[in-house]
């Protein structure tokens, strides 16, 4: 997998366009996201004053890199974007307290969390708009957690064809990632290499007004502070 830039000092070098990017973790055997939160995205969806975590789940094989085509599918008309930041699981992990939550992250990446809203909000059930096939970007970079030196900080951008379409601090999250993963972990046994995406900001489409949902050949691009730039343009289901 590709890594940021010194992590493997020595290794070998190759031009970007003699490459294809692969999801930092191509065939995790979970992977758990979080639903609204950040309370910028809580206030626009007007679901505010959680009390647990939302948790629903992708699967592996609707992942994609860096660079891929985010596949629009054709039965939506409400295809949006989500910035964030996913963790990798070190090691197993189940019943983790707060206090060692920490210990179990390996490192980060960026996610791009390609949703059919019209799918998702069907029912109170989330997964079908959250698993077409080529929708869940997964790059460019796993980053390891000790290159990591204040995670609070790192800022989160996402834009559309260059348009800033949200901003966040890993400090706006609702639920810290310590928070995540004790509860995650009390409910299921996390394994090394499981992917937790933690939730997007605020400036998703759908809420736009007039909306700003995605057609082909829209280029997304999500920036993370010392994770890089994860990059998809939107082309449609053939």
């Amino acid at each position: 997998m590709p890594v940021a830039d010194g992590a493997w000092a020595g290794a070998p070098s190759a031009s970007e366009d003699d490459i294809t990017y692969l999801p930092v973790i191509g065939d995790p055997g979970k992977v758990i996201c979080i639903g609204v939160n950040y309370v910028s995205h809580q206030n626009e969806t007007g679901r505010t004053g959680q009390v647990v975590p939302t948790v629903f789940t992708r699967f592996a094989d609707t992942q994609m890199g860096h660079l891929a085509p985010a596949v629009k599918p054709s039965v939506t008309h409400y295809y949006d974007y989500e910035g964030e930041v996913a963790l990798v699981i070190g090691k197993d992990a189940y019943k983790v307290s707060e206090d060692d939550a920490f210990d179990f992250v390996a490192g980060y990446g960026i996610y791009n969390d390609f949703t059919a809203r019209d799918w998702q909000r069907a029912t109170t059930q989330w997964i079908p708009g959250k698993n077409f096939p080529d929708s869940g970007a997964f790059g460019p970079y796993f980053v390891p957690a000790a290159d990591i030196d204040d995670l609070d900080s790192m800022k989160l951008e996402t834009r559309v064809n260059g348009e800033l379409r949200q901003a966040a601090t890993l400090a706006d999250l609702y639920f810290s990632i310590p928070q995540l993963l004790a509860h995650v972990t009390a409910f299921t046994r996390l394994n090394a290499g499981d992917v937790v995406v933690t939730g997007t900001p605020g400036g998703v489409g759908f809420f736009m007004e007039p909306q700003g949902l995605l057609d082909e050949g829209d280029v997304v691009e999500v920036e993370v502070t010392n994770l890089g730039i994860l990059r998809n343009t939107v082309v449609d289901e053939k």
